[in-house]
């Protein structure tokens, strides 16, 4: 598997960057993980948006779902001109918001709702689901192909279930939105220090930080996980990438 970060900043993006969005690459199939704002004009550096596989999110607040409706207008555009796809992009969401309605579009995207309780498989990943501690609801996703695992935490408050949920996994991309001592329950959001402690209770091999905020020192994240947590950790980037 290849993860590619797309979007890593919480709430909003950083100026010419953008919100939540990672790519998930396996047997040449693209899933894409959230698509917050900025995330369609940053994928087109990496694929072009008819050739994604499937889109899987975790929930359905702007900075995670901002760019559905311009990525459904880029397919609809396509259509017309490439005609790559002939049928409609797989977006996968829960039913637990009315907005899961507003991901079938026309003939060119499909709402296909998941279960939390259920294992969904798209293309070649096996993904369970842990609902997160966040004012709407929220899943987290265990996403497994290959022998290998990545864990996504997608929003939420400090969860001891986490631990257990991302038990051994490879990579586990972790929102950190507060700052070590930061109240971030009300938020619904965690701490670096708490993604630190999720991460060395799991015994996962990486932890990358993400879901960043826009005030203080992002790199004193990383000293804060690393007092709880003494794998690899990496502070997420535009760009990055990591193989499996």
């Amino acid at each position: 598997m290849n993860i590619t970060v797309i979007g890593c900043w919480g709430a909003f993006p950083k100026v010419n960057e953008a919100s939540s969005g990672y790519l998930i690459e396996e047997e040449g199939f693209t899933l894409l993980i959230d698509c917050g704002s900025g995330v369609l004009s940053k994928l087109q550096n990496h694929t072009k948006p008819a050739e994604l596989g499937a889109v899987i999110l975790s929930h359905y607040h702007a900075d995670h779902i901002a760019d559905i409706g311009v990525l459904q207008h880029a397919l609809l555009i396509d259509s017309f001109i490439e005609k790559t796809r002939d049928q409609p992009l797989p977006i996968y969401g829960h039913q637990e918001d009315d907005d899961f309605n507003k991901l079938t579009y026309k003939n060119i995207t499909a709402g296909v709702a998941y279960k939390a309780d259920e294992t969904l498989v798209i293309g070649p990943f096996a993904i369970t689901f842990l609902r997160t501690n966040h004012p709407v609801p929220c899943f987290a996703m265990r996403i497994e192909s290959g022998g290998h695992t990545i864990v996504y935490t997608a929003d939420t408050a400090f969860k001891k279930e986490l631990a257990a949920f991302a038990k051994g996994a490879d990579v586990m991309l972790a929102e950190s939105n507060f700052y070590k001592g930061m109240d971030g329950s009300s938020a619904g959001h965690m701490t670096s220090e708490e993604a630190g402690t999720i991460a060395a209770s799991a015994g996962v091999r990486k932890l990358v930080l993400t879901h960043l905020p826009h005030f203080g020192d992002i790199e004193q994240l990383k000293n804060e996980a690393a007092e709880q947590f003494g794998g690899t950790i990496l502070l997420a980037h535009e760009n990055m990438e990591i193989g499996l």
